[in-house]
Parts: C-alpha cells; sequence; structure tokens
C-alpha cells in the first residue's frame, strides 16, 4: 500500500481524523447522488449506489438525507447538477496529485482548490500536466478480515486484476474495463467490499524527506478535508522508518 494510504489509515485509527465533521455528509450525499445519475435510483438495481448507500448509512447519516441525495441524482429536485471533473498538479517535495472532485459550481471549486495548492507550496496545473505520470486502473476496497497478505493475494487471483496492495483495508487493482467483473467474482467470493470504483495510480514514487514529507502530507490532508474533494491520488511513498515515526 502506498505511504499516504497507509498514514492515512494511521490517522484514522488514532483518531486524528474527526469523522463527524461538516464536510463528512457533503461527501456521501454527493456519492450517492452520482451513483443515482450513472444508473437506477434503486440501489438493489444499481450496485454502485447500495455501497454509497450502506456506507452513508455505516457514517449515520439520517434516511432522509439519502432518499433526498437519490432524488437529486435522479433529477427529481429540480436543484444544481453536481458533476465530476478532475484536477492536477504538485505539492511539496514535487509529489505530483490527482484530485477527483464533485460540485455544483466549478468555478467556486476550481478556485478554492488553487488556493489549497498555493496556500501548501504546492501548483495546480493544467489538464493533463500530471496524468502522464499515472496509469488508468480500476480500485476495489476491500476487508482482510484476518486474512494473511498471502491469502489475499491468492483470493485476487481473478481475471482483470493487475495488482494488490495488502492493508486494512486492501486496495485491488484492476484493469479499468474489469473493474465491474473483478468486484463480482471477489463478492462472489465471500469477500467484503467497502468500495470501488475508476482512478489512477502511480507508475513512479516520490519519496521527499523531512520538512517536504510533512508539508507533503499536509497538503494531501488539506485537500482530503475540502467538502468538494472526493478522492485524491499521488505518487507518494513513504518508508516504513518514516511511518513509525509520524505515528
Amino acid at each position: 500500500m502506498s505511504g499516504h494510504s497507509k498514514w492515512h489509515n494511521i490517522k484514522l485509527r488514532k483518531g486524528k481524523v474527526d469523522a463527524q465533521r461538516g464536510a463528512l455528509f457533503t461527501k456521501l450525499s454527493k456519492e450517492i447522488i452520482l451513483a443515482a445519475k450513472s444508473g437506477s435510483p434503486d440501489p438493489e438495481a444499481n450496485y454502485r449506489l447500495k455501497m454509497a448507500v450502506e456506507k452513508a448509512r455505516e457514517n449515520n447519516m439520517p434516511q432522509d438525507n439519502i432518499k433526498r441525495a437519490i432524488a437529486r441524482g435522479a433529477g427529481g429536485t429540480g436543484e444544481k447538477e453536481i458533476e465530476e471533473i478532475r484536477y492536477e498538479g504538485y505539492g511539496p517535495g514535487g509529489v505530483a496529485v490527482v484530485v477527483d472532485a464533485a460540485t455544483d459550481n466549478r468555478n467556486r471549486t476550481a478556485g478554492d482548490l488553487r488556493f489549497v495548492f498555493s496556500k501548501n507550496g504546492g501548483n495546480m496545473g493544467e489538464t493533463g500536466s500530471v496524468a502522464w505520470m499515472f496509469d488508468p486502473v480500476g480500485i476495489v476496497v476491500v476487508d482482510p478480515a484476518g486474512r494473511s497478505e498471502d491469502a489475499m493475494t491468492e483470493a485476487a487471483l481473478v481475471d482483470g486484476v493487475v495488482d494488490l496492495e495488502y492493508g486494512e483495508p486492501t486496495e485491488i487493482y484492476t484493469e479499468p474495463t474489469s473493474l465491474a467483473e473483478v468486484r463480482d467474482a471477489l463478492r462472489g467470493a465471500g469477500m467484503k467490499i467497502s468500495g470501488f470504483y475508476l482512478g489512477v495510480r502511480a507508475k513512479q514514487k516520490a519519496s521527499p524527506q523531512g520538512e517536504d514529507l510533512n508539508a507533503a502530507l499536509s497538503f494531501l490532508e488539506a485537500l482530503e478535508d475540502h467538502e468538494d474533494v472526493q478522492r485524491v491520488f499521488s505518487n507518494l511513498e513513504v518508508s516504513e522508518a518514516a511511518l513509525e515515526a509520524l505515528a
């Protein structure tokens, strides 16, 4: 698992992220809206929506909020449409980032994120400025449920899987066109899937040290905390020794 992902999980376990912050329900609502927009408004007929609703419930989102988000995604509320937008750029220590956002006001979101980049010593670039450093992938997030890395690797020997990064959770990478098939195969094998989505994975890693590493982690956290940001992908790699020092 990438250093950034490991550090993110350490933060969660140590309670350094406020899971009840106001932006959480906004992010969950947008995922429901986008899922409902992409297919059926019936969670039983739309697996992406089903996963989004389950995640919202796990985080104690009120049922009325869930219903409103589904209705908005289905186009039944007359509110502004939520659209997905991807931003790219560089952070401290030369770390390349790709940011997937969901917004009803792209000008506001672009301005906000440009400020986050600038404030944290980064630079938001044009479309394609760092995309060449990443490969498109499908990502299935799985709870290892006590399985060892070897056991998870064996269980993930499914057509379409290209790699696995073991941890809690474990991220299984697929060919983009094989995401749904791999998800179904893993689910059929009894694995607990907590998420799946199309994303990117860095071809080469960046390993800043010292203050550059701290600045890069702070920058990534600032991006993740923005309520319009759904996911952040980076090429940051952190050594085990550095992680232990940070923890």
